[in-house]
C-alpha cells in the first residue's frame, strides 16, 4: 500500500507535536504554562523566519498579511484555550474535547471550502473519536462549566485555523504561513508568560529550545500536509498522535499502557490506514480540483523561492 504524501507529512507532523507534548509535560514540572508558550514561540518565531530568508522568498511577509495574522491569532485562540482547559479540567476530558477538532475542521471544509466529506473520512474519524473515547475515557459529569467552554473555544480556534491554513495554501508559500503563527502568537505570549516568571534552569532552557524544535516540524510538516491533501483526510491522520504518546510513555515515563488504551490505539490506525488507502475514492471532484489547485501553486515555486 502507497501511502500519499500529504498522509506521511501529516503523520511526521503528528509525531513532532507528540514529542513536544512529552517534553512540555517534563518541562512543566516546575515551569509555568505561560512561560513554555513563550519560549516555544520565540524558538519557532526565530527558526520560522531564518527558514522564509534562507528560501530567499520574494514576499517573505506574505500577500495576504490580514488573513495570514488573523491564521496566527486563530492558532493562539486554539492554544491557548487547550491549555486553559487542562488547567481546570481533568486531561481525560480536556483531551476528548480537543478532539473533536477534525469533525468541526471537515465540517467547516464542506461549509466553507467546499470540500466534499467522503465516506473513507467519516469512517476514519469515527474510528479516530471512538479510539480517543476508549483511551481518555472521560467522567463527562461535574465539569468546570468554564473549562468545557475553553476546551470546545479552542477546538473551534483551532479548526478555523485548519481551514484558514487551507486557503492560504493557494496563494501562500508554507513557510510564510508557519512564520505568521509565532510572530502572532510571540508578542501575546508575554504578558501571560511575565504573571508568574520563574527563570529556567540551563537543563530547563534546553528543554524549552527543544519544545520549540520539536513544535516547528510538527507545524511545517502539518502546513505542508494540508496544502496538498483534502482537510477531511488530513487531520484524520492526526490521531496518530495519541499513538506516538503511547510510545513516549513507555520510552520516557515507563508506563505501561491500559488494555482500553492499546484497543483505542487500534482502532486509531485502522481508521488511520482507512483514510490513507481508500481516501481517493467516491468521485470527490471539488476536493480534487482544489488539490491541483494547491499542487499547481506549490509547483510554481522554483527551489530558490520565486514564483
Amino acid at each position: 500500500m502507497k501511502l500519499s504524501r500529504g498522509v506521511l507529512y501529516m503523520a511526521a507532523s503528528a509525531f513532532g507535536f507528540s514529542a513536544m507534548t512529552m517534553l512540555v509535560k517534563v518541562a512543566s514540572a516546575r515551569l509555568p504554562t505561560g512561560e513554555i508558550v513563550l519560549a516555544r514561540s520565540v524558538v519557532t518565531l526565530a527558526l520560522s523566519y531564518a527558514m522564509v530568508v534562507r528560501a530567499g522568498l520574494p514576499r517573505p511577509w506574505g500577500k495576504q498579511r490580514l488573513r495570514l495574522a488573523l491564521r496566527g491569532l486563530l492558532g493562539f485562540g486554539g492554544l491557548g484555550g487547550y491549555y486553559g482547559a487542562v488547567v481546570r479540567l481533568p486531561i481525560a476530558d480536556a483531551t476528548t474535547l480537543q478532539h473533536v477538532v477534525p469533525l468541526l475542521t471537515a465540517l467547516l471544509a464542506w461549509w466553507l471550502l467546499d470540500e466534499r466529506v467522503g465516506a473513507s473520512a467519516v469512517i476514519a474519524m469515527a474510528c479516530g473519536i471512538a479510539g480517543v473515547l476508549l483511551i481518555v475515557h472521560p467522567s463527562g459529569s461535574g465539569l468546570d462549566p468554564i473549562g468545557v467552554l475553553l476546551a470546545l473555544g479552542g477546538a473551534v480556534c483551532s479548526s478555523f485555523a485548519y481551514v484558514t491554513v487551507r486557503q492560504l495554501a493557494r496563494t501562500e508559500h508554507s513557510l510564510i504561513i508557519v512564520l505568521y503563527f509565532p510572530l502572532v502568537a510571540t508578542p501575546l505570549s508575554i504578558p501571560w508568560a511575565a504573571a508568574a516568571w520563574i527563570t529556567p534552569t540551563p537543563v530547563e532552557i534546553l528543554l524549552l529550545v527543544l519544545v520549540g524544535l520539536a513544535t516547528q516540524v510538527g507545524q511545517v510538516f502539518l502546513t505542508m500536509g494540508l496544502a496538498v491533501e483534502r482537510i477531511g483526510r488530513a487531520t484524520s491522520v492526526g490521531y496518530l498522535q495519541i499513538v506516538f504518546a503511547i510510545g513516549w510513555q513507555l520510552a520516557i515515563f515507563g508506563h505501561a499502557p491500559e488494555a482500553s488504551t492499546l484497543a483505542g490505539a487500534a482502532l486509531i490506525i485502522a481508521g488511520t490506514l482507512a483514510v490513507a488507502r481508500f481516501g481517493g475514492v467516491g468521485g470527490d471532484v471539488r476536493g480534487t480540483v482544489t488539490d491541483a489547485a494547491a499542487r499547481a501553486s506549490a509547483a510554481r515555486r522554483s527551489p530558490d523561492g520565486r514564483q
